[in-house]
């Protein structure tokens, strides 16, 4: 049981000797793709209890259950970081909520801003692909996505004590810094493919909370300013130093 490949997110108490039933596609999952059986090591986690060991207690094709062995590592947070993003291409979508998953995104907000290109998202498809990175990264945190909002009405209820790290393509080529801010809650706000419109930018140079940074010298695709954006925010203020 030292090399468990298997982990499971669950929505359900774990500790010592609990059982946890499984859904349907769960069972699924587990006995017919992974041909797991009876007595087979899962480990599991909640967001809230840290990570267990388990075993399959009730193997079935719709359904099964497990039982708690031991703890086999604690709860691990992520920084209180919010990813704002516009929702883009389908897969490019899925690929920004997967690595802010595994980057350590405490919540994940689409927005819509005023180029953004797409006007609904499926909420539930995009938790389903934060759950399954959680669990391929070794997380024991999922973060929420959130429905897709406007970007005005958000700017407009902005908590007073939450900074914001606005990505600005029109600070390319300048150098990108955080040395001078501080605060332990923060968000980072990435644009549409289309960019943010010119009252947009007036608006968020104007917040005394946001904060306006460069990506480097190169107009990055709004995916790939995502990773840089939270792999820089990460490296200056969060829990990779």
């Amino acid at each position: 049981m030292t090399d468990v490949k298997i982990r499971l997110f669950v929505d359900h108490p774990l500790g010592e000797g609990q059982t946890v039933p499984l859904d349907r596609d769960q069972a699924h999952y587990l006995f017919g793709v992974m041909r797991r059986g009876a007595g087979d090591a899962v480990l599991l986690f909640n967001g809230r209890d840290g990570e267990w060991l388990a075993t399959v207690a009730e193997a079935g094709k719709r359904a099964g259950s497990l039982a708690c062995v031991s703890q086999s590592g604690p709860q691990r947070m992520p920084p209180d970081l919010w990813l704002l993003f516009s929702p883009i291409k389908k897969a490019r979508t899925d690929f920004i909520v997967e690595k802010a998953a595994e980057m350590g995104a405490a919540r994940i907000l689409p927005v819509q801003a005023d180029f953004t290109n797409s006007e609904r998202i499926r909420r539930d498809r995009l938790q389903a692909h934060a759950v399954e990175a959680a669990e391929q990264c070794g997380g024991t945190y999922v973060p929420e996505v959130c429905n897709l909002q406007k970007l005005d009405r958000l700017l407009s209820d902005w908590p007073d004590d939450r900074q914001l790290m606005f990505c600005d393509e029109a600070l390319a080529g300048t150098a990108a810094s955080l040395s001078d801010t501080t605060g332990d809650k923060w968000a980072i706000l990435i644009g549409p493919e289309g960019g943010f419109s010119p009252s947009e930018r007036d608006r968020l140079n104007a917040l005394p909370f946001a904060h306006p940074v460069s990506l480097g010298p190169r107009i990055l695709r709004a995916d790939t300013a995502a990773v840089a954006a939270m792999t820089l925010w990460q490296l200056a203020l969060g829990d990779w130093t």
